[in-house]
């Protein structure tokens, strides 16, 4: 029944994502103007978080932000559905530059393996398409609540056999993940996401503590694998887009566990100041607080209006 389910989705993804680019962009204004006035969760949650985030910015700015986040989110959501249910090749014709590939080339070259760092940032499906595209990969992701949901990212994802496994982000996932970059594998990670608990730290992101993962450090400790940030960045309203590579900050595969995650969130920070705009702000990245700090969930007046 999920299959079955997961294939209708799949036909109704095909149908919006063969929208003409002036229609998404157009659906995308419309989905932002709706949100802020109907006050939805993602609307709440993005301006609570560039409050956070930016308090320098003055309640116009920050609302001009919130704008331009919803918009591309919803631009965001609508281009997936194009790149879900469309050939890759065709696809990856959208990255009109690369930069950094390089370092991406050399790494593989090096046998030591491999651990792509992918922020919420652009668009991280494209991203997923031309890592597939350039070898084989295990994606860490966490799994849908709903089995339709399961059954439907799985058939979307697949892409070309053999080239993407994907892996639960549950507890067998770390052991497959040390085989892969034992081997001299590729693994994709994103970073940005709050882990269980006791599977992370509280380490700086944009100035407020934000319980941050450590299966990337960990990895990278233990395996001596390369770490990279790699993302595809819209150019202006899109539907283009830049694929960028860098080097991963100092200490990222410390020993010490905050200062490792210090140094992760510090790369994703980057590359989100680049343009906050395309940054997932609509993700409640600092709902967990440290223990014993007196400070609040600083989301729970949102949860509470709702």
């Amino acid at each position: 029944m999920s299959a079955v389910a997961a294939r209708l989705l799949y036909l109704l993804a095909t149908l919006v994502g063969a929208l003409p680019t002036a229609v998404r962009r157009r659906l995308a204004d419309g989905a932002a103007a709706l949100g802020r006035m109907a006050g939805t969760r993602e609307s709440r949650v993005a301006l609570r978080n560039l409050e956070l985030a930016y308090p320098e910015l003055s309640p116009d700015e920050r609302d001009a932000l919130q704008r331009a986040v919803l918009r591309t989110t919803a631009l965001q959501t609508l281009e997936t559905l194009r790149l879900w249910t469309r050939p890759h090749a065709r696809n990856l014709r959208a990255i009109r530059a690369q930069h950094g590939v390089g370092l991406f080339d050399a790494a593989l070259a090096s046998g030591t393996g491999l651990i792509v760092v992918a922020p919420h940032f652009g668009n991280w499906e494209l991203l997923n398409q031309w890592l597939a595209a350039r070898t084989p990969i295990s994606i860490l992701y966490r799994a849908p609540d709903s089995a339709v949901g399961e059954a439907f990212l799985r058939l979307v994802r697949a892409g070309v056999p053999d080239r993407v496994r994907q892996v639960r982000a549950e507890g067998p996932a770390v052991r497959q993940l040390w085989k892969t970059l034992a081997g001299g594998g590729v693994v994709g990670i994103l970073p940005d996401q709050q882990p269980k608990a006791g599977d992370g730290v509280f380490a700086p992101f944009f100035g407020m503590p934000a319980l941050t993962m450590t299966l990337v450090s960990r990895l990278a400790e233990r395996t001596g694998a390369v770490v990279l940030y790699a993302w595809c960045e819209r150019i202006a309203d899109g539907p283009d887009f830049e694929l960028r590579i860098e080097a991963a900050p100092e200490g990222i595969a410390d020993a010490d566990a905050h200062r490792a995650a210090s140094a992760l969130n510090a790369g994703v920070e980057h590359i989100a100041r680049r343009d906050p705009a395309q940054y997932q702000w609509t993700y409640k990245r600092y709902k967990a607080r440290p223990s014993g700090s007196g400070d609040d969930n600083p989301y729970l007046d949102l949860e509470r209006r709702r």
